[in-house]
């Protein structure tokens, strides 16, 4: 007998946020929930592909772009805070609509600003309690943290205490927020895997600067003697494998092959993404970052992995080959800090009454 339905909805910023629910939509199914999917794009199609059983709607989309340059990037983003502010009233007239034809009892929004409801448990999924912006950091950490209050709960994925992967980001001295520190999230299992490749790229993001990166790296790797295999990170209705020059190229994978492929591989270039993090760490790999020029969150985080010895990185403009050997002096993300999370048993303690 089912507990109730539970709405899952997760920004379609890049595929990290989608692809860190699926551990969560699943935890529901085997608790006897019922979870519906809602989000837009590119991360909808991707949770479509995972739970094609499930109910799903489409959010309104909030279709953020990044500057083709970082020094533009606060500026673009800025240019669209009122975009944001529109989508937070489609999400709230959304959910309002949705809250009348169908009963929840639970609602899980990953960084989804308007899905608040006085009468429905609501938690919202962020690591983002500080928002890194620059000299704007503490107005839009402000801004989040208004938002965040708006729900139940905060749910955290990572551990309250040390070590842990998201740092400043995830962990303030002081605040009034309702905060549960859930564990690192990852839809990944490690397993033991033969090496086929000696390198892979994995790429996602908004664009511009997905592809950017993803045609600077064809033109690095071109002549390059080794294994090369690069996701795209573009969501399309088959997979398509195709080959560029010796680089082994794949538009998107589901969960269980990309799972496989990275631990077949012996180590990963990616963004600095946080989802990305909690994954390469669950599956105890080494990796060299390339974070988002201009956005602050992935360079603090590429910054604070170098500074501990775990992962190198370097700015988009400046990456060479010659700066993977770089990974030999780090000790790589390690599996270890995924102890210290809650039980999904006390996670889903929010839904039992309200």
């Amino acid at each position: 007998m089912s507990k109730g339905s539970v709405l899952v909805a997760p920004l379609n910023w890049g595929l990290g946020h989608a692809t860190r629910c699926i551990p969560i939509i699943k935890a529901l199914q085997k608790y006897g929930y019922n979870p519906i999917l809602a989000s837009d794009g590119a991360a909808l199609e991707l949770l479509k592909k995972e739970f094609p059983e499930l109910e799903s709607y489409a959010l309104p989309s909030l279709k953020i772009k990044y500057a083709k340059k970082g020094l533009w990037f606060k500026f673009k983003i800025v240019l669209q805070i009122f975009r944001l502010y529109r989508c937070i009233q489609q999400e709230r007239r959304f959910l309002k609509k949705l809250s009348h034809e169908i009963q929840l009892k639970g609602i899980i929004a990953d960084n989804r600003l308007g899905l608040y409801h006085r009468a429905i448990p609501c938690a919202i999924l962020s690591h983002q309690l500080k928002v890194y912006s620059g000299s704007t950091t503490a107005l839009t950490s402000w801004l989040h943290q208004y938002f965040i209050k708006k729900y139940d709960e905060c749910w955290i994925p990572d551990k309250a205490g040390t070590p842990n992967l998201s740092g400043k980001l995830s962990h303030l001295k002081q605040t009034s927020l309702t905060l549960k520190y859930i564990g690192v999230l990852s839809r990944f299992e490690w397993t033991k895997q033969p090496l086929q490749y000696d390198i892979l790229i994995l790429l996602s993001g908004p664009e511009p600067q997905r592809s950017l990166l993803e045609t600077k790296l064809l033109k690095e790797f071109k002549n390059y003697e080794a294994k090369v295999v690069l996701v795209r990170g573009i969501v399309e209705k088959e997979k398509v494998v195709y080959y560029d020059h010796a680089i082994k190229m794949i538009n998107f994978l589901k969960a269980k092959p990309l799972e496989k492929l990275i631990l077949q591989s012996d180590i990963v270039i990616a963004r600095s993404g946080y989802t990305t993090l909690m994954d390469l760490a669950k599956l105890n790999k080494k990796a060299f970052f390339i974070p988002t020029p201009g956005q602050f969150e992935q360079q603090y985080l590429a910054k604070r992995l170098m500074a501990h010895h775990i992962a190198p990185y370097c700015q988009q403009r400046h990456f060479k080959i010659e700066q993977l050997k770089k990974i030999d002096f780090c000790s790589g993300l390690n599996h270890l800090v995924f102890d210290g999370g809650l039980c999904f048993t006390s996670v889903f303690s929010l839904f039992d009454g309200k």
